[in-house]
């Protein structure tokens, strides 16, 4: 890249099209069989971001053919209803998917909730099992957001053998799942964290940078080597001081990044829209798997 150029972005609503293309003939040939597709999400009231984000899935799983049940609890809900809940869906044969929507109030341990879901229904592969599995490379659902940021590395056409990888931020459910897969592309992976001495010492070497932090505008240009791919999956609400309104930005200062990435995936519209069609890849991989069983 000159120092004219800006990076190829890398368009995540483009991308979860192409995923959802390829899964309307998978759901049609279920339904052609004479069996389903079946979601449920579980939200607790009083969850505006929740609620927006199920009308959008409801929204998503009827144009794909998916059917979708949105189990709602009452604010004050105890920890033993929520894990109730969680057990009758796993019971049920009919439901091949389930997801809770975060945050859940204080006083209920979503993460005891989400280790509720059996791991063949945990579409958004947060069971300790599903997790687990990831790192000895065995079927399983794979955590959505972990599988989006990779399908977003391969969607530029980067071989990811011997490439030298940045993780920047080890979370769970995305840090770690993300860095164990590079290490399964045969990638040389970094991980780092909140302790981490000199992190840009370490990204300016990186072939690809993934961020995943939660810090706004973390990673800039001049921690960024020329040419590289950097995938953001941050997602922080910012009130803008000139406006006085919330917006979405990453853990990339997206103006300085972009003059010198070759590669960067925007926020929103990057690695976002992509976890939600992994979720409903994990969704369809889960119905064809309970018609072998």
């Amino acid at each position: 890249m000159s120092a004219t150029d800006t990076a190829r972005i890398i368009d995540g609503l483009e991308l979860a099209k192409a995923v959802r293309d390829e899964l309307v003939e998978r759901i049609r040939g279920i339904h052609q069989e004479g069996s389903k597709v079946r979601l449920d999400a579980v939200i607790v009231d009083g969850n505006a971001a929740g609620s927006v984000y199920a009308a959008s899935q409801a929204r998503s799983c009827e144009q794909l053919g998916i059917e979708y049940e949105l189990h709602e609890l009452p604010a004050d809900v105890e920890q033993s209803v929520v894990h109730e809940t969680i057990s009758r869906l796993n019971a049920d044969p009919g439901v091949h998917a389930i997801m809770v929507h975060l945050p859940l109030p204080p006083g209920i341990d979503a993460e005891a909730v989400q280790s509720g879901i059996i791991p063949s229904k945990d579409v958004e592969g947060v069971n300790p099992a599903n997790i687990g599995n990831v790192i000895y490379g065995r079927r399983s659902l794979v955590p959505c957001t972990a599988l989006a940021t990779i399908q977003m590395i391969e969607a530029t056409g980067c071989i990811l053998q011997g490439k030298r990888v940045v993780c920047v931020g080890a979370s769970r459910i995305v840090g770690r799942p993300v860095a164990v897969l590079l290490m399964q592309a045969e990638a040389t992976v970094i991980s780092t964290n909140i302790h981490t001495v000199d992190l840009a010492s370490l990204t300016r070497d990186a072939d690809v940078v993934v961020t995943a932090a939660g810090v706004p505008g973390l990673l800039t240009g001049d921690m960024v080597k020329q040419g590289a791919i950097v995938i953001d999956v941050g997602i922080n609400r910012v009130l803008d001081p000139e406006t006085g309104k919330t917006q979405t930005r990453g853990d990339v200062d997206f103006d300085s990044v972009s003059q010198v990435a070759g590669w960067l995936s925007p926020v929103p519209g990057g690695v976002g829209p992509m976890t939600v069609a992994m979720l409903l890849r994990n969704t369809v991989d889960s119905a064809q798997q309970s018609q072998l069983s």
